[in-house]
């Protein structure tokens, strides 16, 4: 009898068939095109940011949170201010501690910091960006390319 039924083969015993049967040049082919794909796929996680068009830029001086200090003028974080990375994850005001970054922000009815982003490298190579409320009012943003022009 169990020659009549050796031709079926149970799914329950043999759950990846095809791997046991792929020879092994052919996995290693497998293997090397999947290793090609993470440089692209590492690229593909860090897209541009879309910044409003209310952001500024400034050199910023975490002090003990809420404390920043920004271009010589104190400010304070607002009570529900985020504070984003460079991989755009929020990340906790006293993580930042004593440290002097590069960042866009953008302020509340009461001028506390509300949104705040760490720059990458590639972020601050884009100039020009307005610093003060004045330049942002008489220059035109391009909000698709992310860039400013001067009037």
């Amino acid at each position: 009898m169990s020659g009549r039924f050796a031709f079926l083969h149970s799914l329950w015993i043999n759950t990846m068939p095809c791997c046991a049967a792929t020879p092994p040049l052919q996995r290693l082919g497998l293997l090397a095109a999947s290793l090609a794909l993470v440089p692209a796929l590492a690229l593909a996680q860090y897209p541009g940011r879309q910044f409003p068009r209310d952001a500024l830029r400034a050199e910023a001086v975490f002090g003990t949170p809420p404390q920043v200090t920004l271009a010589k003028q104190a400010l304070t974080l607002s009570p529900g201010a985020r504070v984003r990375n460079e991989l755009n994850q929020y990340v906790p005001a006293g993580t930042l501690t004593g440290q002097k970054r590069t960042i866009h922000y953008t302020l509340d009815i009461t001028g506390q910091l509300r949104d705040v982003w760490l720059l990458r490298a590639e972020e601050i190579a884009n100039l020009p960006w307005p610093s003060t409320l004045e330049q942002a009012q008489t220059w035109t943003f391009n909000p698709s390319t992310q860039t400013w022009t001067r009037p």
